[in-house]
C-alpha cells in the first residue's frame, strides 16, 4: 500500500492510500480519485517526505495516559451528587453478596429465596443474561472522583 499526499485544482490538500502507483494512475484517469472537499476529479500527487524511522535512537517511552476532562455545570454537579447518594443508599440498605450476585438474583427471581435488595459483582455478559431472563439489574453508578 502507498499513501499519497494529493491536491485538487482548488488547492485542497488531502491524503489517500492506494494498492500501487499504477492503481493510483488508473483510478485517477477514470475519475475515481476526487477531492473530499469540492469533489473535483482534477487531482495530482504532491511532494511527500518518506516516513523513515531512525535506528540510532531508542524508542520514546510512552507518556502519561490522557483522560477525558470536563468542567461541570451546577446541574451536572447535582446529578453527580444524586448518583453518589444512590450508590451510598444501596450500599447501606442492601446486602452485599459479592461474587454470588448472579446466582442470588436468579434464586430470588425464581422464588427459591426471599426477595431482598442485594448488590454484588457481575460481568457484562452475566448482566445481559440476567436482563434477557427478565431479571431487572442495573450497574451501581461510580462517580469518577470516588475512585481517587
Amino acid at each position: 500500500m502507498i499513501k499519497y499526499a494529493l491536491a485538487c485544482e482548488q488547492a485542497h490538500e488531502f491524503e489517500s492510500w492506494f494498492p500501487s502507483s499504477d492503481a493510483f494512475e488508473t483510478q485517477r484517469k477514470r475519475g475515481f480519485v476526487t477531492c473530499p472537499f469540492c469533489n473535483s476529479a482534477k487531482v495530482e500527487k504532491q511532494i511527500m517526505a518518506p516516513s523513515v524511522s531512525r535506528t540510532d535512537k531508542a524508542p520514546k517511552a510512552p507518556g502519561p495516559e490522557t483522560q477525558p476532562m470536563a468542567v461541570l455545570s451546577d446541574k451536572e454537579r447535582e446529578i453527580r451528587a444524586a448518583l453518589r447518594a444512590l450508590r451510598e443508599h444501596v450500599m447501606k440498605n442492601a446486602e452485599n453478596v459479592g461474587k454470588d450476585f448472579v446466582e442470588e438474583a436468579r434464586k430470588m427471581h425464581f422464588g427459591e429465596t426471599e426477595e431482598r435488595s442485594i448488590y454484588g459483582e457481575a460481568d457484562l455478559a452475566e448482566a445481559k443474561a440476567l436482563l434477557e431472563e427478565g431479571i431487572d439489574v442495573l450497574p451501581l453508578p461510580v462517580v469518577p472522583d470516588d475512585r481517587n
